[in-house]
C-alpha cells in the first residue's frame, strides 16, 4: 500500500489563517505521519494556486508584476508551513512550465472525448469596475433559501450549486457595486452533464465511506443531473486554452489548480531524480491511497468536478477519500482581517511555539461540525492537558529516576509489564488509536493519546514511589519501570501530532531506539517495548530531564484576549 496525500493549494493572495491550517494542511501532516510511522510509503504534495481575478487585482494594488506576486505569497507560505512543522514532500506553483504542460495535455485528453465545448451564457458584469463577474466574485441572496451571502459558485447555508445570474441583489465582491448587468460571454466548458451516469457509478461506491459530512452532501448535488461549468475567462494571467480559435482566453482556476496535485508529483519525482513514475506507480496505480484533505468550501471542485475529469480524460484514478473539515471560527465568529476578528499566525508561533498550536488546533480540529478558538481555551487546555498530563508527568518520573538511580536500573524490573493490568489496558489504547488514524478521525486519536497519558499519571501517582522507595527500593524502580514504558509509547504515540516534543521525549531513550523498533511499538507491539529495556543489564537515560512543555503566559493571554475585544 502507497499513499498520494494532497493538502489544497492555498491561494496566492493573502496570508493563512487557523481555519486553513486546521482545514486541510495540519490533517494531512499528521495522516502523512501516521503511514509513515507504519511503515508504509507515503508522499505529501502540495503547493500555491496562482491564477486568478483575485490575484491580478492583489497584484495591480501593490503595483507587483504577476509573477513576482505569487512567488512572495509562495515563499510566504513555505516559511509558514515550516514554522507550523507540516512537511511536504513538493510544495510546487501552478504558474510553473512543468505545471502548463500537464494541465495542456489534460485538456487535450478532455477536449478529444468531446467533453469540452464552446458555449454562448449569461454572466455578470460590474459597470463601476468593468471586471466580469464569475464565481466568488459576485454575492448576493441565494434564490432558493434566501441567505444573505451566497456566493457566484456555491450558497454556504443551503449547498446549492449558484447560477451567477440568478442571484437575487447581486454585489460585485471587487468594488461593493450593485451596478451589475447581465451579459452575454462566450467561454468553454467542460461537459459535465455528459458524464453524469459515469459519475454517479463511481460515487456510490463511496457510501458509508466517505465522511456523513461530505458524501450526503455530494449525493444530493448530483444526484438528478450535473451543470456544465465554464473553464475559461477573459484574463491575461493564467494558461492559454491550447486552441487556434481561444485567443484571449485563459483556462480557470478551478479548472487547472487541482492539476497541481498531479504536475506537483511529477516535478517531486523529477526533483529526487526517482526511477518512478508520477502516473503508472502512483496516480494510476490500483495499490494508492489516493487523499485529498480540503476544507468544505472545496468539497464542490474535489468530489465532483476534479473526479469527473479524472474519469473522463483517464490520465489518472480518481481520490479515494476527501476528508473534508468544516470551518474553524474565532471565538465563534468567522475570521475576517478586514475587520480586525484575526490572529497572525507568525506572530502566534513566535509567541507559543509548534508544539502548542498543533496541540490545540488538532485538539479543536473540526472535523464534523465547526469548532471555535478562543485564546482562554488554548490556555486551558495546553497547561491542564498537555503541560500536566504529559509534561509534568514525564518530568517527575525522570527525575525520580535520575535522582535515585543515577547508575541506571536493573533490566529485569521492567520485564511483566506487557502482561500487567496496565500493559493491558495500554495495549487497548494503542489498538484504539491505531484505528482512529486509519479512518482519519484526527481529533479522537489525539483524544485517546491524552487518555493514554491519563492512565500513566494516575498508574504513577497511585503507586506514589516517593513512599514506596522508603520502605522497598526495587518497589519504586519496578514503578519508575512501568511508568517508563508509558513514557516511550507516549513519545512514540505523539509523532504524528507534534513531533519536535515526540523527539525530545524519545531523546531520553535516544540509544535504545530504531526506526524498525518505533515502528513495532506504534503498532501496538508491547512485547517490543518491554525487550527494548529487559535486554539491558542496567537501563540509563540518555540524558538529564529537562521541562518539556512550558506553561502558558497568563498574562499574555489576557492580553490577547482583550485585543479582540
Amino acid at each position: 500500500m502507497r499513499h498520494l496525500i494532497t493538502s489544497a493549494l492555498p491561494y496566492a493572495n493573502g496570508p493563512l489563517h487557523f481555519g486553513h491550517l486546521v482545514g486541510a494542511y495540519l490533517p494531512a501532516d499528521v495522516y502523512t505521519r501516521h503511514v509513515r510511522q507504519k511503515g508504509e510509503k507515503a508522499v505529501h504534495i502540495c503547493g500555491t494556486d496562482e491564477h486568478g481575478v483575485a490575484i491580478m487585482l492583489g497584484a495591480q494594488k501593490e503595483k507587483e508584476d504577476y509573477k513576482a506576486y505569487v512567488d512572495r505569497w509562495h515563499n510566504f507560505f513555505k516559511e509558514l508551513f515550516h514554522q507550523y512543522q507540516v512537511d511536504f514532500d513538493f510544495f510546487g506553483q501552478t504558474s510553473a512550465d512543468y505545471h502548463k504542460e500537464e494541465v495542456e495535455a489534460w485538456f487535450k485528453l478532455l477536449n478529444d472525448r468531446e467533453l469540452i465545448s464552446k458555449k454562448d451564457d449569461q454572466q455578470l458584469y460590474c459597470n463601476d469596475c468593468s471586471n466580469h463577474l464569475p464565481d466568488r466574485f459576485v454575492e448576493g441572496k441565494c434564490y432558493k433559501c434566501g441567505y444573505e451571502a451566497a456566493r457566484g459558485d456555491e450558497c454556504p447555508s443551503c449547498g446549492l450549486w449558484v447560477e451567477p445570474s440568478k442571484l437575487i441583489e447581486p454585489v460585485c465582491k471587487i468594488c461593493s457595486s450593485q451596478n451589475i448587468k447581465e451579459v452575454t460571454s462566450t467561454q468553454y466548458y467542460l461537459l459535465l452533464s455528459k458524464f453524469h451516469s459515469e459519475f454517479r457509478n463511481w460515487l456510490e461506491t463511496k457510501e458509508g465511506k466517505w465522511r456523513k459530512t461530505v458524501f450526503p452532501f455530494v449525493d444530493s448535488l448530483s444526484k438528478t443531473e450535473l451543470h456544465d461549468r465554464a473553464i475559461s475567462r477573459d484574463l491575461d494571467w493564467g494558461i492559454d486554452v491550447p486552441l487556434p480559435d481561444a485567443d484571449g482566453k485563459k483556462l480557470y482556476v478551478w479548472f487547472d489548480a487541482p492539476i497541481g496535485y498531479v504536475s506537483n508529483l511529477k516535478e517531486y519525482l523529477k526533483s529526487i531524480d526517482s526511477k518512478e513514475d508520477y502516473l503508472k506507480d502512483w496516480w494510476k496505480n490500483d495499490d494508492t491511497q489516493i487523499v485529498n484533505f480540503i476544507g468544505k468550501d472545496n468539497i464542490i471542485f474535489h468530489t465532483i468536478i476534479f473526479p469527473v475529469m479524472s474519469l473522463a480524460s483517464g490520465r489518472v484514478n480518481p481520490v479515494t477519500n476527501v476528508p473534508a473539515n468544516q470551518f474553524l471560527n474565532l471565538a465563534g465568529k468567522p475570521f475576517s482581517k478586514s475587520s480586525g476578528w484575526y490572529i497572525d499566525a507568525q506572530k502566534a508561533i513566535s509567541d507559543f511555539g509548534a508544539d502548542a498550536l498543533r496541540y490545540y488546533l488538532i485538539s479543536i480540529m473540526p472535523e464534523n461540525q465547526d469548532s471555535s478558538f478562543t485564546w482562554d481555551h488554548f490556555a486551558a487546555r495546553v497547561n491542564n492537558e498537555l503541560a500536566n498530563n504529559i509534561g509534568n508527568l514525564i518530568n517527575r518520573c525522570l527525575k525520580f529516576w535520575d535522582k535515585n538511580w543515577k547508575d541506571g536500573i536493573e533490566g529485569q524490573l521492567f520485564s511483566g509489564f506487557a502482561d500487567s493490568s496496565e500493559g493491558l489496558k495500554l495495549q487497548q489504547g494503542l489498538t484504539e488509536h491505531l484505528e482512529l488514524l486509519d479512518s482519519i478521525q484526527i481529533r479522537k486519536a489525539l483524544e485517546k493519546v491524552m487518555a493514554i497519558g491519563n492512565n500513566a499519571n494516575t498508574f504513577f501517582s497511585d503507586r506514589e514511589p516517593w513512599a514506596q522507595i522508603k520502605e522497598d527500593r526495587n518497589k519504586a524502580a519496578t514503578t519508575i519501570a512501568y511508568t517508563t514504558q508509558y513514557i516511550l509509547a507516549l513519545g512514540v504515540l505523539l509523532t504524528p501530532y507534534l513531533p519536535s516534543l515526540s523527539k525530545r521525549i524519545l531523546s531520553y531513550f535516544d540509544d535504545l531506539l530504531t526506526p524498525e523498533l518505533k515502528s513495532n511499538i506504534y503498532k501496538g507491539n508491547l512485547d517490543v517495548i518491554e525487550s527494548i529495556f529487559t535486554s539491558r543489564e542496567l537501563v540509563k537515560l540518555s540524558g538529564e530531564p529537562q521541562v518539556l512543555v512550558p506553561k502558558i503566559d497568563e498574562d499574555l493571554i489576557k492580553k490577547l484576549s482583550s485585543e479582540l475585544q
